[in-house]
């Protein structure tokens, strides 16, 4: 542990003093994005307040924020309500929370009422709204290859990014839950924390911010309330002018309080852990249409990021506004080791491969143990083409669906390092050994591998580690029961209701994996990418006739079954791996 521990937890015992008298109430943090020691505080506040059962959300703002300031006026505005006070703000906010609670069965009121615990940090401690102070306890946090994290960083937004002075940057990192919600070790959270701020401070945009709430364990669980709010928030302020009932209250609301003053980040960047952000509880019960509301995206990140697999993206006339990579909570070591790299040189390869994978008809892999085929020609003739490289967002649109006419988003890993296409089918057998992520990352073996057998139709456990089947087959349910309610709430259309259905048991994803540095470790992220190592994803794939409810990597250590890997056309052969070794 290369963190003062003692110091960490003698932190959440000071904290859990003061907060005591406030379980299982909403906590809501706001500092400066210079105070360091603030935000080191927040990994032992955060998990004293998880301890005593509390929700907590968090922004990290540089001085004053405009989107902060319209959420206040909302609490504001609700607590008025609350009081009986009638005059037109009460009544605008009432309108709009009534004609959606006739779909969402009052819990949609749910999400105004303001934090009971408000805490903000000005240069030297925490101070509340319920008139108590708190020092900073940054003391456990101790600077590990900070220079280097730096260097990583820089290179992240030039190489990955191509970041801008004037881009407006939203950045995310998790929050410290109580032991037992924990699976990952400790140290990589706090590794995150390091990682987090380096990412920040090496972000050289004009305009950035930070932000993280309580996560969840399941997707069936209600979110935390102000991340939950300001998210609903930024949706309808984006689909205020369209011609429905709720958007016409809301717009009404809108002007009174301006809230215009949200306004979604350019670049997004994020490191998250384990669990879930929770329920949606107006894009389940309403949705956020398209301009021609021929079709409805499920969240604001939807209509932010219009994402080249999602089907709404085809048919909403706007563009996306913003471009998000993200990254687990990684150890620092792993995190240079795999970003620390030429990003341009491992694109060169991830590109060789894509051009195979777009002359080939199908792969062939073979082997002792997984011997499948990679069909990517339909029936009807469609080829499927090998994304553009997963190595960076450069752009805000991407490149493959602009030549289709389409204004999608683009989207990264990091650290980055694959081929990646949807396949039409995939037939045979494969043997999953290293690990899979669904909820998080769960290690595989070659002793007890997953193993997967595929058709034209999809694909079938055939055996496997019981805790991963059991898990499996316990997200696939909780994905279903979503897809039901949006059925039945008609937040989503009948088209996509049926497209997700149809794909609900295929497989999304073959991947050849080309980053040069990557090693086995406990994360999907990693080791997804790693040279000589290929992936295949249960669920939704990449090209907008196969989005699913879910995406489970599984990742086959291509050397230890010593992969043959090749393209074909006619009687032609383009070679991509031999014996497990990558040969482009």
């Amino acid at each position: 542990m290369k963190y003062d521990l003692k110091a960490f937890d003698s932190a959440v015992k000071y904290y859990e003093k003061h907060l005591k008298k406030f379980k299982k109430k909403n906590i809501f943090v706001v500092l400066d994005t210079n105070n360091e020691k603030a935000f080191f505080s927040i990994a032992p506040l955060s998990r004293a307040a998880h301890n005593l059962g509390c929700d907590m959300g968090v922004r990290v703002i540089q001085k004053t924020s405009k989107a902060l300031n319209a959420l206040v006026d909302i609490w504001n505005v609700f607590d008025d309500l609350e009081k009986g006070v009638k005059n037109n703000y009460t009544k605008a906010l009432d309108d709009f929370i009534k004609s959606v609670d006739k779909k969402a069965k009052g819990k949609f009121r749910k999400l105004f009422k303001r934090p009971e615990v408000f805490v903000h940090a000005n240069n030297n401690e925490f101070f509340t709204n319920q008139g108590f102070r708190m020092d900073f306890k940054p003391q456990w946090f101790k600077k590990y290859k900070w220079d280097k994290l730096l260097e990583t960083g820089e290179i992240i937004w030039d190489q990955v990014y191509n970041l801008k002075k004037d881009e407006k940057v939203g950045m995310g990192f998790d929050l410290i839950m109580k032991a037992s919600d924990m699976q990952y070790p400790l140290e990589d959270y706090f590794d995150s924390y390091a990682i987090a701020r380096t990412m920040f401070v090496s972000c050289h945009a004009n305009e950035k911010s930070m932000s993280t709430y309580s996560s969840r364990k399941t997707q069936l669980e209600d979110s935390e309330r102000t991340s939950e709010l300001a998210s609903t928030i930024l949706g309808c302020e984006l689909e205020k002018n369209i011609d429905e009932p709720w958007f016409k209250k809301y717009k009404i609301l809108s002007k009174l309080l301006k809230l215009e003053r949200f306004e979604p980040a350019n670049v997004t960047f994020f490191a998250k852990g384990e669990g879930e952000p929770g329920k949606h509880v107006f894009g389940e019960s309403i949705g956020y249409p398209t301009p021609n509301k021929k079709s409805r995206w499920s969240s604001a990140g939807g209509i932010v990021f219009q994402l080249p697999w999602a089907p709404q993206t085809k048919i909403d006339s706007r563009a996306p506004v913003g471009r998000v990579a993200f990254t687990d909570t990684v150890p620092i070591n792993i995190f240079i080791d795999t970003c620390h790299i030429d990003w341009f040189e491992m694109k060169r390869k991830n590109d060789a491969l894509a051009k195979i994978a777009n002359m080939s008809d199908k792969f062939i892999v073979e082997s002792s143990k997984s011997n499948f085929e990679v069909h990517l020609i339909g029936k009807k003739g469609k080829r499927r083409i090998a994304m553009n490289s997963d190595v960076d967002v450069r752009e805000k649109l991407d490149p493959l669906s602009l030549k289709k006419g389409i204004k999608a988003g683009t989207f990264g890993n990091i650290p980055g390092g694959e081929m990646f296409v949807t396949p039409e089918y995939i037939k045979g057998m494969f043997y999953g050994d290293v690990v899979i992520s669904i909820d998080k990352s769960y290690a595989l073996s070659s002793k007890n591998p997953l193993v997967i057998k595929c058709n034209e139709q999809g694909y079938k456990i055939v055996k496997g580690p019981k805790k991963v089947v059991d898990k499996i087959n316990e997200k696939k349910k909780e994905s279903m029961k979503i897809l039901k309610m949006q059925e039945k709430n008609k937040s989503l259309p009948k088209d996509i209701i049926k497209l997700k259905k149809d794909n609900f048991n295929k497989i999304g994803e073959f991947a050849i994996n080309t980053n040069p540095k990557a090693k086995l470790c406990n994360y999907l992220i990693i080791n997804e990418k790693i040279a000589g190592m290929i992936h295949i994803a249960l669920g939704s794939g990449f090209e907008e006739d196969r989005s699913g409810l879910y995406h489970y990597d599984i990742v086959i250590n291509a050397k230890e079954q010593k992969l043959d890997i090749y393209g074909v056309k006619g009687n032609k052969k383009f070679w991509a791996m031999k014996k497990g070794k990558l040969i482009v």
